[in-house]
């Protein structure tokens, strides 16, 4: 097979290479996803359950569907993600990712299928998914339009894809760079472009374009008193989630 044409950005990759041995710490240099962590997954879960018909009060609500998780990184969604049930394919770009991934799947007893590839590849294999989980990539690749398109190749009539990023505003440059990278130093210098953060109308064209259905858009809003991340209707300033369907 040939392989498809890329929209990964191979210094993006090289950033998250970088610190691939640190996934797993909650203290170290992805401390922020850490902290989101709970506050993503409380929508992703809901957000799944709602379109699939699914009872989250089951022990395993998501057993039966196929599930993506591109741009895994160390497994911080796709672990979860297995445990409720769903057959999980982890994609990274990054290979230094996957070693630490495949790793701590096993000592946690976890049956995940890393892979290193991008979405173009697997979507050139005509394999298809219920849903694809895309979180915090869309800001990472080349094309972002032409990364969407691959996405929704991705997706099994009537799937859905969960897709988070970070909006372009003067807010989200001090908070998401400034903030995150030169106050509080979660995260290395340069992690994020400010130039490629997109807006949620902009995100939303893309993916209508990518022949998907917006059904939701939320915030993730970090609260700095009670030190925590939650769900907003209204406050899309700077980190944002949104939910597409495709048509059946």
């Amino acid at each position: 097979m040939q392989t498809q044409p890329s929209t990964i950005d191979p210094d993006e990759v090289a950033k998250f290479e970088a610190m691939a041995a640190e996934w797993w710490d909650p203290n170290g240099k992805f401390k922020p996803l850490h902290m989101l962590n709970p506050c993503r997954l409380d929508y992703i879960t809901a957000q799944i359950a709602a379109e699939f018909g699914r009872d989250l009060s089951d022990d395993a609500p998501f057993s039966g569907l196929k599930l993506l998780d591109i741009g895994c990184g160390g497994g911080l969604l796709s672990e979860p993600m297995a445990r409720l049930g769903a057959t999980v394919v982890g994609a990274d770009a990054a290979e230094r990712n996957l070693p630490v991934a495949r790793l701590h799947a096993e000592q946690s007893g976890l049956e995940i299928d890393y892979r290193h590839t991008t979405a173009e590849d697997i979507a050139a294999s005509c394999e298809r998914f219920d849903v694809v989980l895309n979180m915090e990539v869309v800001e990472h690749v080349a094309d972002p339009q032409a990364y969407l398109n691959a996405c929704s190749a991705l997706l099994k009539r009537g799937g859905v894809m969960i897709c988070s990023t970070i909006n372009r505003n003067p807010k989200s440059y001090m908070m998401a760079i400034f903030g995150a990278e030169v106050v509080m130093r979660w995260l290395p210098k340069g992690t994020h472009e400010w130039n490629k953060f997109i807006t949620p109308d902009e995100l939303f064209g893309l993916i209508e374009k990518a022949e998907l259905t917006p059904v939701d858009r939320k915030g993730f809003v970090f609260n700095p008193v009670l030190w925590k991340w939650s769900l907003s209707d209204r406050d899309l300033s700077v980190n944002y989630v949104t939910t597409s369907t495709k048509p059946a």
